[in-house]
């Protein structure tokens, strides 16, 4: 057989442009790619000095200038610089690994360049090309039909069509469009800002969605701005009532709120989802939306394609039926007139390598293929025999093929029996048709079986996934027995629903029935892409966070719908511009390693949420309560300054820091985060007040000794909250934390200790006993506070298992009712 490795081209360029002439067009007419504002270095950098959070400290720089407070001046606009400068680089790290990540998903097209075939990046088209275009494929520019064949194709994302567009020779398709069915070449006409996508987004902006978790974090930063504003607004009417001087109460006031506002949260979240992402790139998982590791974290139920993904998709050639053939061989032939080598086909290899007498196929030409698709579910050839004589073979779903052939009822029940008997050994039918030139009706040659044997981690990977409280459910196109067999093999229980269960219109599955019984059942046969929705959408409203993996372009609908959508290795561009994930590397293992990143990504957030609440308790009540009392600051501008720093370096070593690793999908719980970080801070206050008696009765330092005092029990004991915070367990037990962590917290403790005992010009020191025994008593205060914790995680544990209880006796009582 004479393979065509595509329909013969019908432009005037039979063998494609010249490398030569490809470059001097793409210099000619630029990338085929949509031209990104890039914000320039100057202005993104000015950027950081502009906001809320920046004029404050900008004013309260202007009012130590005023004031001739020289050295607060000092201090105050290194601070500016800094969290500028650890602003910057933070989103200048998370922009490229965002970038990194994009160049691994970079659109691919197959181009005729200098007489051959190749596959080159889709930014490298140009005018002239010209390209091969099949189901599946995201189009990559906008071009006009060569091939004598037509096209499907999905123009909903550029004219809101609801349903596919016909398109056959001469008629224009265009970039970003979807091709829903068919195979045809095509003569790139536009690129680029040139192309009718190109132009119509530039009249679009797309919004950003923020996901849950960073709008619960977002909602705990707006509570500390509350707060602090409401006990700065206490502070200044007290003290303005002492008639203390107004540019220095306004300044003090302004770098308060500075410090205790979360002005490091954007650059720590950017940063743990930008380090998260490039440690799955390099595990073969690539995130197309940070924000989806997240969501990956909490999902509970991950539906899960059988072929490739479950099973190693290497079918395996078994038993052959004979009908009207006259052996296996001639079923095998005629199978293999109806594949194509080049495709790389899985069923298409199995078939090939069946055939014993590979030279056979010389003796015939295919003059058309018709490829699989999932409506037709066959796969048709028109091929030419040496005698000049045409004929068409089809290979595909044994139903569809049965049919196509109107066999009589002793051979319909014989071919059922055969199918029904391979798919309960769990392999997989397939049957071969001829239709000779002059006749009406098909000849059903034969059924293949083929069998695609479990990967070998499969059982492992589902069983880990159960261990984390993520229930596998199997989905598949093939029959409720094979899939019955191989979910058996898998351990995954036998619980196999038909998809005709699945309602895909008006009705919507609204009876709660069908929800229950989907939430119990064990994996889906006979399914179509549509059904997968369905079954996404069922699941969601039944209050779980589902993923789903899928590959094909009608996929794609799923893919969005569901909380994390996974496109696994091979899948079409379609597929991958919907997936919130898209798996570089076959088989599920990956998944559950995605899983495990993002609930250590959640323990990471969550420890930051409780440092930042309880840190702002601390900070916030004890100098304002100290003031209110006392009537004298307990810490300087400059200090507050400092501590500032000192404690924004550790923090951003958080995305590091080694976390346990949760065995149940985690949600936010807001409720937790406030009481546990609340008793902490509270215990950070009593704290400090009974270090600041222990200054002032037992000491008797003077004011400015009392605010170095003050200052470094405050750095001293941040730090160690950081590490008491991070965990649910003492904060002794494992997983310790990382070494940057530890290391960076060490060098900022250093470096407050020396400040505290030589002061250097900026603060008064104290002595060296004096250290110790802030050391001291920040190390005790740090285990009482751990105490703390560990009681209320666990007296709320305690409350959630009784009120899971109780909610589980009420469903059992509705499930009877």
């Amino acid at each position: 057989m004479t393979e065509s490795a595509a329909p013969t081209p019908t432009t005037e360029h039979k063998n494609g442009l010249d490398s030569a002439e490809a470059a001097r067009r793409l210099q000619q007419y630029g990338p085929n790619a949509l031209t990104e504002e890039k914000v320039s270095f100057i202005r993104q950098l000015f950027g950081y000095f502009w906001g809320p959070i920046p004029w404050m400290i900008e004013v309260a720089a202007v009012l130590s200038a005023a004031v001739s407070h020289w050295t607060d001046f000092g201090i105050i606009t290194a601070l500016l610089l800094f969290n500028a400068g650890v602003g910057f680089w933070q989103e200048y790290t998370a922009g490229n690994a965002v970038d990194a990540l994009k160049k691994e998903l970079a659109q691919k097209a197959r181009v005729l360049r200098d007489g051959e075939w190749q596959v080159i990046d889709a930014f490298a088209l140009v005018p002239g090309d010209i390209i091969r275009i099949r189901l599946g494929d995201v189009v990559p520019a906008d071009a006009r039909l060569s091939g004598d064949d037509y096209l499907n194709v999905d123009q909903s994302a550029l004219t809101g069509e609801s349903l596919p567009v016909s398109k056959k020779q001469g008629e224009k398709i265009f970039s970003g469009t979807v091709v829903k069915q068919g195979e045809s070449l095509a003569e790139v006409t536009a690129t680029g800002q040139h192309t009718r996508f190109g132009k119509t987004a530039g009249l679009v902006e797309q919004a950003k969605t923020v996901s849950h978790f960073q709008k619960a974090v977002l909602n705990i930063g707006n509570y500390l701005i509350y707060v602090s504003l409401i006990l700065v607004a206490i502070l200044v009417l007290v003290q303005l009532h002492r008639h203390v001087p107004l540019l220095d109460l306004i300044q003090f006031a302004l770098i308060l709120t500075v410090a205790s506002i979360p002005v490091a949260m954007p650059a720590v979240l950017s940063m743990t989802m930008a380090v998260g992402a490039v440690l799955l790139s390099k595990k073969k998982a690539i995130v197309t939306r940070l924000e989806s590791i997240e969501e990956m974290a909490s999902m509970d139920i991950l539906c899960s394609d059988k072929t490739g993904t479950l099973t190693q998709n290497k079918l395996t050639l078994g038993d052959i039926k004979i009908y009207k053939a006259a052996d296996a061989q001639e079923v095998l032939l005629m199978a293999s007139l109806a594949s194509r080598e080049e495709d790389r086909d899985a069923i298409d290899e199995a078939v090939l390598q069946g055939l014993e007498h590979k030279e056979r196929l010389a003796s015939f030409k295919q003059i058309k293929f018709v490829p699989f698709d999932p409506v037709h579910k066959r796969t048709e050839a028109t091929v030419q025999a040496e005698n000049g004589e045409s004929f068409l073979v089809a290979k595909g779903a044994p139903q569809v093929i049965m049919e196509m052939a109107d066999l009589d009822a002793a051979d319909l029940e014989r071919a059922d029996n055969d199918v029904n008997n391979f798919a309960a050994q769990g392999y997989r039918a397939l049957g071969v048709g001829v239709k000779k030139e002059g006749r009406d009706s098909w000849d059903f040659f034969g059924i293949l079986s083929l069998f695609d044997p479990p990967r070998e981690d499969s059982q492992e990977t589902i069983g880990r996934a159960e261990k984390y409280g993520v229930s596998v459910k199997m989905v598949t196109g093939d029959n409720q027995a094979i899939a019955r067999q191989i979910a058996g093999k898998l351990g995954l229980g036998t619980n196999i629903l038909k998809s005709d269960i699945l309602a895909t219109g008006k009705e919507s599955n609204s009876c709660s029935i069908v929800g229950v019984d989907i939430e119990k059942a064990d994996g889906f046969a006979e399914v179509f892409p549509e059904h997968k929705f369905a079954i996404v959408k069922i699941l969601q409203d039944s209050n779980h966070i589902t993923g789903m993996t899928g590959d094909g372009v009608n996929d794609a609908p799923a893919l969005k719908q569901a909380d994390v959508g996974i496109a696994v290795s091979g899948a079409t561009d379609a597929a991958r511009a919907a997936a919130d994930l898209v798996l570089t590397s076959p088989g599920l293992s990956v998944i559950i390693t995605a899983i495990e990143e993002a609930r250590r990504i959640f323990e990471r957030m969550n420890s930051y949420a409780i440092y930042r609440v309880s840190e702002t308790i601390r900070i916030m009540f004890f100098v304002v309560l100290a003031m209110v009392f006392f009537n004298f600051y307990p810490i300087t501008a400059i200090m507050i300054i400092l501590l500032a720093f000192l404690n924004d370096i550790p923090i951003m070593t958080i995305a590091y820091d080694h976390t346990g690793l949760e065995e149940k999908p985690v949600r936010w719980n807001m409720q937790q985060v406030i009481f546990v970080s609340t008793a902490m801070g509270i215990v950070g206050v009593v704290g400090s007040f009974g270090m600041l008696l222990l200054a002032m009765d037992w000491l008797h330092l003077d004011v400015a000794q009392i605010q170095t005092y003050v200052f470094l029990k405050m750095a001293v004991a941040g730090h160690l909250v950081l590490f008491v915070g991070r965990t649910r367990e003492h904060f002794w037990k494992r997983p310790w934390p990382a070494p940057v962590m530890v290391w960076s917290a060490v060098i900022t403790k250093i470096a407050a200790t020396l400040l505290a005992a030589y002061g250097f010009g900026f603060i008064t020191p104290i002595t060296w006993p004096e250290i110790a025994l802030v050391w001291g008593y920040s190390i005790v205060s740090a285990f009482v506070t751990d105490l703390v914790k560990v009681e209320v995680y666990r007296h709320m544990r305690h409350k959630t298992s009784r009120h899971l209880n109780f909610l589980g006796r009420m469903k059992e009582k509705i499930a009877r009712f």
